[in-house]
This record gives C-alpha cells, structure tokens and sequence, in this order.
C-alpha cells in the first residue's frame, strides 16, 4: 500500500494532522529510498504554514525524482502530549528520518531519544530540542534580535514607552528573544516597558493583545515584536486605535511579514516613517528536509548549524513591497545550499 499524505490548512491555532495511510510503510522503504517525517508541534500562524509548504515541495520534489519512498507531516496544537504521541507514532511506521519543529526544548527530549535508539535519525529546527543525539539547525534568535532591537531603541531616541509582543508561548524561540530583548532594554534606563503581551507570532491575535492593552497606555514609542505577522496585527492595532497614532505612529519592529512591508512603504510615501524588519525565514522547512534526507545518506555535519536571517531596510524595502499578501520573506533553500552551507559548516556557524 502507497502511503499517503494530505495536508489540511487550519486558519486558527488549532490542531491539524496530515493523514498517512492505514498500515506499515512501504517495503521498499530503505535508506536508499527512506521516508522522511515532519513533526511540527504548532501550526497556528502564516510562518509555520509557509514552513511546512516549503518542507512539502521539498519533499514532493524528492518524491518525483525517486529519492524517498514516501514522506509523512504531522502538525499539532502546540502542546508536548500531542508531539510526543506524533513522533511515538513516527517510530512505530520506522520512518528513517524525522525533522521537529519542537513544542518544548526539554520535555521532548525523551521520546527523540527512543527514536534515536530506534535508528531514526532526527534533526530539530527553528524551535529546537536539546537532546544530545538530535542534530539542531536553528537561527540565532538571541543575536538578530539584540541587532533590532538596539536599532528601534536608538532610533527613538534611548527614551520612551515601549510595548513588548511575544512570540509563541513555552517556545525556545520566544524563550531567547524576548531574554535578547531584556538584556537590551537593561541598557537603556529611559525606556520603560509599558505592556508585555503574547502575540503567538499570529497577526490576529497579536492585533486584538495590543488593542485591548492600547486605553490604558500612556504614549507608545516603540514596539518590540517577534515575527510570523505579529508586525500586521500590531500595525492594524495602532490603526484602529487613531488619536495621535493617526499622525504619528510608533516604531515597529518587522517581523518580515509583506502585509507589514506594504504598510510600512505606503507609511514612508505618506510621512517618511522608518523601520527595520528583520526575520526568521520558513524556507528552513525546505532546508530540514534536505537535511534529513542527507543524514539517512551518511553525512556527519556539526550538531549544531544556524541559519541566516532575512533582512529589510529603508534601503531595500522597494524589493519587497511587490510581495504578495500574507507571506513571510524567505528564500527557497535546495539540496545543494544544503550540502554548500550545513554540511561543510563549522560548528554554531
């Protein structure tokens, strides 16, 4: 029996499970033609729907060349119960390869450990585990966010009220940004935090956080986000509130969202408003699978490997504003920017 895979989109934080057929995997699958698995733990925002398109096409791409038997995605609600089940199911189909996109950096170690014990060669990314048989290819939340941060800070001045958006809760991700953040903030005593609100890296709630914090505020002069269009809503919530932000909006920290780009070049033609954007990229899905693939075949890279970060100034926002609605800035990374740039990296690097 062929397995099968369906992927469901889910427009709200809800669970989504992309369905494998009944019984055991394919005889054919070896490592010469292995069955790679995504175990993505939360699926309620446009990054991880653009990540887990990109791990798709990767895997699709693949499938037609003849290089995996099948491939398997399983997405869930951003718990660990759910995760854990997920991958206990993955090592019981004996697939070869599993890539996690983790709920938790330590409360899923136990069960990729049982993987690894079972042969299965894992890789976490973007919200990493630390379970020492599991490769990491991550970004470097702490640093690229130290750099914007400083940035919007400077740029208002060293001075003012600044709203704090974070980012998916009981995630490393949100975890090491919001501490680049704080550690920022420390070194600048005339910027008081006037709010800090969770804005699940998800345009619509992040909108509704800072709204409903917005009447209670004094006067905001910045806000520090996370990314995944929480930039969107946090404009929209600015938008719809009017007053004094009618003339005069806050620094807004991008999150690489191109409804946030368009926003923001209309808002420069308008007044010169000015801002950096500064993001993850979910092509890292595309570069998982690969990653995944290339373990099954032999390759023995760094345990850890960071990714870049894509980058929008004044000076290149015309390149972007043409974006479509409602995606993420991020390049396509193939097998070959793989094997060029993860493969022969050194370690952390």
């Amino acid at each position: 029996m062929r397995l099968k895979t369906l992927s469901r989109a889910c427009a709200t934080a809800c669970a989504t499970l992309t369905l494998v057929a009944a019984g055991a995997l394919p005889a054919s699958a070896t490592p010469d033609k292995p069955v790679i698995a995504l175990a993505n733990a939360y699926f309620g925002n446009t990054w991880r729907h653009q990540m887990v398109d990109a791990f798709k096409e990767a895997a699709e791409k693949a499938k037609a060349d003849g290089r995996i038997a099948d491939y398997i995605i399983l997405n869930g609600d951003g718990t660990v119960a759910q995760q854990n089940s997920q991958i206990a199911e993955l090592i019981l189909k004996k697939v070869d390869a599993i890539a996690v996109d983790a709920a938790s950096e330590t409360a899923v170690n136990g069960i990729i450990e049982k993987a690894c014990k079972a042969g299965i060669k894992v890789v976490s990314f973007d919200s990493i585990a630390s379970a020492p048989c599991n490769w990491q290819l991550n970004f470097d939340f702490k640093g690229y966010k130290r750099e914007q941060a400083e940035w919007v800070l400077k740029k208002i001045g060293g001075k003012g009220n600044v709203i704090v958006v974070r980012g998916v809760k009981g995630s490393a991700p949100d975890a090491d940004m919001y501490g680049a953040q704080e550690a920022v903030l420390k070194n600048y005593p005339d910027v008081k935090v006037v709010a800090t609100v969770y804005g699940q890296a998800t345009a619509s709630v992040a909108q509704s956080a800072v709204a409903n914090a917005l009447p209670s505020l004094p006067h905001v002069d910045a806000v520090l986000g996370q990314g995944g269009s929480d930039d969107t809503g946090i404009a929209q919530a600015f938008d719809q509130y009017g007053g004094e932000y009618a003339k005069k909006m806050p620094v807004i920290e991008g999150g690489g969202s191109s409804n946030f780009i368009q926003w923001w070049a209309k808002q420069k033609d308008t007044n010169g408003y000015s801002t950096i954007s500064m993001n993850t990229t979910p092509g890292i899905g595309g570069a998982a699978f690969w990653l995944a693939y290339e373990l099954v075949k032999g390759a023995n890279p760094p345990k850890l490997m960071i990714m870049p970060v894509a980058t929008v100034t004044d000076d290149n926002l015309k390149d972007y504003q043409s974006l479509p609605a409602g995606v993420i800035v991020s390049p396509s990374y193939s097998q070959q920017w793989v094997q060029d740039n993860l493969l022969k990296a050194k370690a952390g690097n």
